[in-house]
């Protein structure tokens, strides 16, 4: 019975890394659809997105039959509740893909995006989807370090977005009202995508050191903590 508990636990953190795979797929084709104006790469990221929420749906009912039958305590309980915020900023990923998808298929046969904004919206989707793979194999690996580095890697993101907002506000802005509210949507979409995928990766800091992300971080800026990828009970 206790093997099939740990096994139970396994199967949730294989769904979470299935979500946090299909959501990094997904942005980065919803990036191609709005880019290349594809119709039917939009529909199918649209559709998709029904998988990651049936994904989740599934891994809640699984963790809260665990809590109900085993009532788990110290490391196991916090697997099974991070698990759970983890599945939450998963699904909330693919709504924002979707989203991008959606805004691709208003604006077909036509691209929402100015040609002049095309490497930077390239640009914040490839990152996006290199930001979800990371927090992937951060669930995989339980790699601490690792997840502190995807905070720093977000900074880019942030970087990008500035970006955009640079050329909205420049006075020789030329694509009208319509257009700057869509590139104001879709980095936004960006920005919030990064965001879900750095806290993904510190709740997996949680996870094995029963620590907050930030207060490491903190600790590490005043001396050296003893921050690793430490074993973790029942994964």
């Amino acid at each position: 019975m206790r093997d099939a508990y740990h096994e139970e636990l396994d199967s949730i953190g294989d769904s979470l890394v299935e979500m946090a795979r299909l959501v990094g797929s997904a942005i980065g084709r919803a990036t191609t659809a709005m880019l290349d104006a594809d119709l039917k790469m939009a529909e199918s990221v649209i559709a998709a997105d029904q998988k990651v929420d049936d994904l989740q749906h599934d891994l809640e009912a699984r963790a809260i039959a665990l809590l109900a039958r085993q009532q788990p305590v110290a490391t196991d309980l916090r697997i099974v509740v991070t698990s759970l915020r983890m599945s939450a900023d998963l699904e909330r990923s693919g709504d924002l893909a979707q989203h991008v998808a959606k805004l691709a298929r208003l604006r077909f046969p036509e691209s929402a995006v100015p040609r002049d904004l095309h490497a930077t919206i390239l640009e914040m989707g490839q990152l996006a989807q290199r930001l979800m793979a990371k927090a992937a194999e951060v669930i995989i690996t339980k790699d601490v370090d690792l997840a502190l580095q995807l905070e720093q890697d977000d900074d880019e993101m942030d970087q990008l977005h500035r970006t955009l907002f640079q050329h909205l506000m420049d006075d020789r802005w030329k694509h009208g009202i319509e257009t700057a509210v869509d590139v104001t949507l879709l980095g936004r979409y960006y920005e919030r995508f990064a965001d879900h995928a750095v806290s993904v990766a510190k709740r997996v800091v949680y996870l094995v050191t029963g620590e907050h992300a930030d207060e490491i971080q903190a600790a590490g800026s005043t001396g050296p903590a003893p921050v690793g990828s430490a074993p973790v009970e029942g994964a």
